[in-house]
C-alpha cells in the first residue's frame, strides 16, 4: 500500500502509473526461485591396469613351461615358440622335448614344433604330426590358423622327402642299368675284338691258299703222262656193299 501511495504522490501519466503499480504487484506475489539441490560430486573411477605381455620379446628359457591360459591361447606365444625352438641345435631340440609333460594339446604341439627341428625321419615326423592331429579338436580357435600353418609346413616337409626317396631309387636304378649297359659293352667289346681276330686269321689263310692254287695245277702231270684213273665204286654196287675194290678194266 505504501508504495502504491509513492506512486500516487508523484505525477506520472495515468497509464504509466497503472503499470508500474501492477508490476510490483506481480513481483510481490510470484514465488522466490527454490536453489536447485547440490549434487555430490562423484570421484571419477580409475579402470586396473591392463597388463598385456609382448611375447614376441620373452625369453626363450621359460616359454616351455608357461601354462597360462592367456599364453596358451594366445598365437604369439607358438610364434615365439617356432622361433626359439629354431635357434635350438637338433640334440638340445629333442632333449627339450622329453622333458615336456603330457598335458593336452599345449604338450603335444610344443613337442611337435621341437622335433621338427630335430632333423627327424619321416616316419618319426608322421608320429608326432598324428599326435597333434588326435589333440587338435581341443586347440582354441586363435591358434587354429598358427596350427594349420605349421602343419602344412609339416606336411611339405613329408613330400619332399618322398620326392627325394623316389629320386635316390631312381638315380640307383639308373645307375645299375649304366652298370650293366657298361659291362655288356665291354663284353661285346672282347667279342668283337675275338671275331676280328678269326676273321684276320681267316683272310691269312685264304690269301695262303689262293697263293699255292697256281703252283699246285703247274706240277700236276698232263695227258699221256697222267696214270690209268680208277673208277670210283658206286655206292649201290655189290663190290661197295661187300667193302672190296671194284676190278680194275685192263687197258687195250
Amino acid at each position: 500500500m505504501k508504495s502504491a501511495q509513492w506512486f500516487q504522490g508523484l505525477k506520472l501519466p495515468r497509464c504509466a502509473a497503472i503499470a508500474i503499480t501492477l508490476l510490483l504487484v506481480g513481483c510481490q506475489q510470484a514465488p522466490a526461485p527454490r536453489p536447485a539441490p547440490v549434487v555430490p560430486m562423484r570421484a571419477p573411477v580409475s579402470a586396473p591396469p591392463v597388463r598385456v605381455v609382448d611375447y614376441l620379446a620373452a625369453p626363450c628359457e621359460g616359454l616351455w613351461s608357461l601354462a597360462q591360459p592367456t599364453a596358451l591361447d594366445n598365437p604369439l606365444y607358438w610364434l615365439r615358440a617356432t622361433e626359439c625352438a629354431a635357434r635350438l641345435s637338433p640334440a638340445e631340440a629333442r632333449a627339450t622335448a622329453r622333458q615336456l609333460s603330457d598335458d593336452g594339446w599345449p604338450a603335444a604341439f610344443r613337442r611337435g614344433i621341437l622335433l621338427s627341428n630335430g632333423n627327424v625321419a619321416p616316419t618319426e615326423r608322421r608320429d608326432y604330426m598324428t599326435a597333434v592331429d588326435a589333440e587338435s579338436v581341443a586347440i582354441p580357435r586363435p591358434v587354429r590358423p598358427m596350427w594349420q600353418l605349421w602343419r602344412d609346413n609339416q606336411q611339405a616337409q613329408l613330400q619332399l622327402s618322398e620326392a627325394r626317396s623316389r629320386y635316390a631309387a631312381l638315380q640307383t636304378r639308373s645307375d645299375t642299368q649304366l652298370d650293366a649297359l657298361r659291362q655288356q659293352q665291354i663284353t661285346l667289346r672282347h667279342d668283337l675284338a675275338v671275331t676280328r681276330r678269326k676273321l684276320e686269321g681267316l683272310t691269312d689263310i685264304e690269301r695262303q691258299l689262293s697263293a699255292r692254287k697256281p703252283a699246285d695245277l703247274s706240277d700236276a702231270p698232263r695227258g699221256a703222262d697222267a696214270g690209268p684213273v680208277r673208277p670210283t665204286a658206286d655206292a649201290g654196287s655189290p663190290h661197295a656193299a661187300e667193302g672190296g675194290h671194284p676190278e680194275e678194266t685192263p687197258t687195250p
